[in-house]
């Protein structure tokens, strides 16, 4: 008797702690296995007393549980009737009912706690974003899910937010976008596991104030408990100070990068291809590479010649070049003969080059050329009279 009490009071302590999802979906499977159980008595006792196949009976018992009414099939005798009457019009439909009252009520309920960042999905492989920008955060959510799923691979990849703003949900253009939130804060363990981090591809933490400070010891805080769940190896993190970031990489985070909030485009970097960040970073900073534009005339040589002839003088990495029609040529055909008028290289910002080294490097680059040509156009010269 006292273990049948126990279990009693464990089944209801489990019962009260259940969401309220859970609980309705309970009570309609419940609700469910008791119509399959009289639908199946009704079918049994047609074929017994009415003595019809099981295709009619079970016909008879459907057309009666939808109210239909086609009357080509109806119990005669008093038994059947008496059983269609209990089973079928007072039980059967009255579960029914209560079936498709609590559907409703679960579809109302999942809608509202959708809307509100309330519901838990079961996403795996996603992108977990924790915190929302202080200023800007729906544009800079749009422009950054934008240029996660501009990548090939990522086109349909889910995104969740954990973010204590959007009380009242998220905006029309982000939901339209695919974004859905969680209500929490990303220093909350039930807020983590409620977004499934475990099994998340990727995990961004934004400071909540790029200008300030203080935001550090939000993010850290974060970091130290993604840390603890050893997730460090897949977390982009924004980080104010740069004397802050030794504290992330002793915490073992990925990468940690400025908040950048006009190009997130240097987030999505950051996060697919860890390590490209920090050359992006550095063309914002002025420090120590920066790309720069030189005017001067561009013929005679192809774009490998451009990019060899820079690279052996030391000079930097060309980029680009300027065609004579001013548009901007990136990537070009490496074969394919250079015509322009002046030429984007990245360069170091502590020595950069006057124009004058790079004509130079490249009047010796074609002297190289002319001479390597002549030299090759010899050798097949003895080569033929030896013949």
């Amino acid at each position: 008797m006292l273990n049948k009490d126990r279990r009693a009071v464990t089944a209801e302590h489990h019962f009260t702690h259940l969401p309220m999802s859970g609980v309705i979906r309970q009570r309609l499977k419940r609700l469910m296995l008791i119509l399959v159980g009289l639908v199946a008595f009704h079918v049994v006792a047609m074929m017994v007393f009415e003595k019809l196949s099981f295709l009619d009976a079970f016909w008879l018992t459907f057309t009666t549980l939808a109210t239909v009414g086609y009357g080509d099939l109806s119990p005669t005798t008093a038994m059947g009737r008496l059983i269609t009457v209990a089973v079928m019009y007072i039980l059967s439909i009255t579960v029914l009912t209560l079936i498709v009252s609590d559907y409703i009520e679960y579809r109302f309920y999942r809608r509202e706690r959708i809307i509100t960042g309330r519901w838990r999905y079961n996403m795996k492989n996603h992108i977990v974003i924790i915190n929302t920008p202080m200023h800007g955060g729906s544009a800079y959510f749009l422009r950054l899910s934008s240029q996660i799923r501009a990548v090939p691979g990522y086109e349909t990849i889910p995104i969740q937010i954990v973010t204590q703003q959007y009380p009242e949900g998220l905006p029309t253009e982000l939901r339209d976008a695919g974004l859905v939130h969680y209500h929490g804060s990303g220093n909350d363990p039930q807020a983590l596991r409620a977004v499934n981090v475990i099994d998340a591809r990727y995990i961004i933490v934004l400071a909540p104030d790029e200008a300030d400070p203080d935001s550090d010891s939000i993010t850290f805080s974060i970091a130290s408990r993604l840390s603890d769940l050893q997730l460090g190896h897949r977390v982009t993190l924004e980080c104010v100070r740069d004397e802050d970031r030794p504290r992330y990489r002793d915490l073992g985070i990925r990468t940690v990068i400025r908040p950048v909030r006009t190009y997130p485009e240097i987030m999505v970097r950051a996060v697919i291809s860890p390590g490209s960040e920090k050359v992006l970073e550095d063309l914002f900073n002025y420090q120590q590479d920066h790309p720069h534009r030189y005017e001067l005339p561009l013929d005679d040589l192809n774009w490998a010649d451009i990019v060899s002839a820079l690279i052996r003088h030391g000079i930097g990495t060309a980029l680009a070049y300027i065609d004579e029609n001013d548009d901007v040529v990136c990537h070009p055909d490496p074969n394919q003969e250079v015509e322009g008028k002046a030429l984007i290289v990245l360069v170091k910002s502590s020595e950069t080059p006057p124009v004058e080294e790079l004509i130079d490097a490249l009047d010796r680059y074609r002297a190289f050329l002319e001479r390597w040509h002549n030299l090759h156009a010899a050798s097949d010269g003895d080569t033929a009279k030896s013949e």
